[in-house]
C-alpha cells in the first residue's frame, strides 16, 4: 500500500505547516495560500501560465464547493433580517429567556440545543437556525458572541457531526472502508465522542471564563457588524421596526418553528441528508422571508421590492464574510480531488490525493500495536481533516484502521471510530477557519479568532480521546 511521495507532497506539507503557524499567531494567510497554489501549479504543469491560471481556477473551485454554505448563510441572514425588524424574533425567543439567564446557562443551553438540532439537520443549517433564535438572548445575558459561536461550533460541528448517529453518513463511510457493520462503528464511537465532547466543551468554557476574569478575553467581532453579530438588533440598519400587530406577530412566531419542525419530519420521511437537508431548510427560509415581507410591508405597497432588498442584504453579508476564506480553502482543496481536476493526473499511480497520500505514508512508517495504532489513527484523522471538509479522509481512516486491527487482532471498530471522530473534529468545523464560517458568520465573529479559541480545547480533547481508545483497543 506504499505511496511514493513526490516534491508536490513535500511542498504541500511545508505550506500546511507554515499556514498553521500563521493561523496560531493570528496573521493573515491569503498571500501564503496563493503562493502555495502557485508553487504547486509550477510543479504540476512546469509552466508559468498553467500555475498562474491555477490560482484563478482554484478560487473558482473553492467558491463552487462553498457555494451551498454561502447560500444557506445568506438566506438565513436575509430571513432573520425581516424577523428582527418586525419583532417576530423577539416574540420567538422570549420564552427561552427564562432558561438562559446567565452566561453559563446561555453557553450550555445553546450548546445542547445546537447538538440536538445538529443530529437531525447536520450542523450548517442547524447553526443558522439556532443562532438566529438564541444569539440575541445569549448576548443580552452577557455571553459574548464569540462564546456563543464556540458553543454552537463545538457541540454541533464537533460532538453531533463526529458521531452522526441519526443521519449516519460519517459512520457508514468509515465502516464501509474498514469492512465493518455501521452499528459496530457507531457503538464504538460513543465513549470516544463523550470523552472528546466533555473535555473540549468544559475546557473551552473554563478558558473563556478565566480569560474574562483576567481581562485577556478577545471578542473576535467582525468590526463593521455591530457589537452583537449580524443577527442582533445592532445590525438592523436604519429601517427600525416595521409595525405588525401583536396577534399576527405571535401567530408567525409559532408558525415559523413549526415549519422547520415539518422540515425535520420530512427529512426522516424522505431520507434527506447533507445537501438535500440544507436545501429544504434554505427553501423554507426563502418562503418565510417572502410571506413575512409581504405582510410587513403591505401597507406601504413595497413588499415585492423589499423581498429583493432583503435577499441582496443577505447575499452581500454572505459573500463579504466568505471573501477572505476562499483563497485559504482553495489551497487546502488542492489536497484532495481538486488537484487532479485543476492540474491533471500528475500524482503517482495509486495516489488518492496529496493529503491522503501523506496519511498513508505515515501509516507505513510506524510500528503496529494498539497504542501506536490509536495515536496514528488520531494523527491521520487530523491530517485528513486539514482540507476543511472532515469527510474526505474518513474512508482512508477506516481502511488504515482495518490494517492496524488485522495486525494486532483487535480493536477494529474502536480504531475506525477514532479516525472518524478525529477527522471530523479537525476538519468538520472546529479548527479549520473556512469550515468555521457558519458559526462565525451567524455570530458576527472572526473565523480565525474562533479557530484560535478552539485550538487548545480540541487538542486536549484529542489527547484524552486517544488515551481512552488505547484502553479500549
Amino acid at each position: 500500500m506504499g505511496i511514493q511521495l513526490t516534491a508536490i507532497h513535500w511542498v504541500y506539507l511545508v505550506f500546511i505547516v507554515f499556514i498553521l503557524a500563521l493561523l496560531i499567531r493570528r496573521r493573515d494567510t491569503t498571500m501564503i495560500c496563493v503562493t502555495g497554489i502557485l508553487a504547486l501549479g509550477l510543479l504540476a504543469t512546469a509552466t508559468l501560465s498553467g500555475s498562474v491560471s491555477g490560482i484563478f481556477n482554484s478560487f473558482v473551485y473553492a467558491t463552487k464547493e462553498l457555494l451551498g454554505t454561502i447560500m444557506i448563510i445568506s438566506i438565513i441572514v436575509a430571513m432573520s433580517r425581516i424577523l428582527i425588524i418586525t419583532g417576530i424574533n423577539e416574540t420567538m425567543v422570549s420564552p427561552l429567556t427564562r432558561f438562559l439567564r446567565t452566561p453559563a446557562m446561555a453557553y450550555w443551553g445553546i450548546g445542547l440545543i445546537m447538538m440536538v438540532t445538529s443530529f437531525f439537520f447536520w450542523p450548517s443549517p442547524a447553526v443558522a437556525l439556532v443562532g438566529a433564535v438564541l444569539l440575541p438572548v445569549a448576548v443580552r445575558v452577557g455571553l459574548p458572541a464569540l462564546g456563543a459561536a464556540m458553543a454552537m461550533n463545538l457541540f454541533g460541528h464537533g460532538i453531533a457531526l463526529s458521531g452522526d448517529y441519526i443521519i449516519q453518513g460519517a459512520p457508514k463511510l468509515t465502516a464501509d472502508a474498514a469492512g465493518l457493520p455501521v452499528s459496530s462503528v457507531m457503538q464504538a464511537s460513543i465513549p470516544l465522542v463523550i470523552v472528546m465532547g466533555v473535555v473540549t466543551t468544559v475546557t473551552a468554557f473554563w478558558m473563556m471564563r478565566r480569560d474574562q476574569k483576567n481581562g485577556t478575553w478577545r471578542d473576535g467581532l467582525v468590526t463593521d457588524q455591530g457589537t452583537a453579530g449580524p443577527l442582533s438588533a445592532a445590525g438592523t440598519g436604519d429601517d427600525g421596526q416595521v409595525h405588525m400587530s401583536a396577534g399576527l406577530r405571535k401567530a408567525l412566531a409559532i408558525a415559523i418553528p413549526l415549519l422547520f419542525l415539518l422540515d425535520v419530519i420530512a427529512m426522516f420521511m424522505l431520507h434527506l441528508q447533507g445537501g438535500d437537508a440544507t436545501a429544504l431548510v434554505g427553501g423554507t427560509a426563502v418562503l418565510i422571508l417572502i410571506v413575512i415581507t409581504l405582510l410587513a410591508h403591505r401597507s406601504q405597497g413595497q413588499g415585492l421590492e423589499k423581498i429583493t432588498a432583503y435577499l441582496i442584504e443577505g447575499f452581500i453579508f454572505g459573500f463579504k464574510v466568505f471573501g477572505p476564506v476562499i483563497p485559504i480553502a482553495a489551497f487546502f482543496y488542492l489536497g484532495d480531488s481538486a488537484f487532479t481536476e485543476l492540474f491533471g493526473q500528475v500524482l503517482p499511480d495509486g495516489s488518492h490525493g496529496i493529503v491522503n497520500d501523506l496519511g498513508v505514508a505515515l501509516a507505513d512508517h510506524v510500528p503496529l500495536n494498539g497504542a501506536v495504532g490509536a495515536v496514528t489513527l488520531t494523527v491521520i484523522g487530523a491530517i485528513t481533516g486539514l482540507d476543511g471538509s472532515g469527510f474526505s479522509g474518513i474512508s482512508l481512516a477506516g481502511s488504515i484502521a482495518g490494517l492496524f486491527a488485522a495486525a494486532i487482532h483487535s480493536g477494529a471498530a474502536t480504531l475506525t471510530a477514532l479516525g472518524q471522530v478525529a477527522a471530523i473534529w479537525v476538519g468538520g468545523g472546529t479548527l479549520i477557519p473556512w469550515a468555521l464560517i457558519p458559526a462565525a458568520a451567524i455570530c458576527g465573529v472572526s473565523p480565525f479568532e474562533l479557530a484560535r479559541r478552539n485550538l487548545k480545547p480540541v487538542l486536549l480533547g484529542l489527547a484524552a480521546m486517544t488515551l481512552t481508545a488505547m484502553l479500549l483497543v
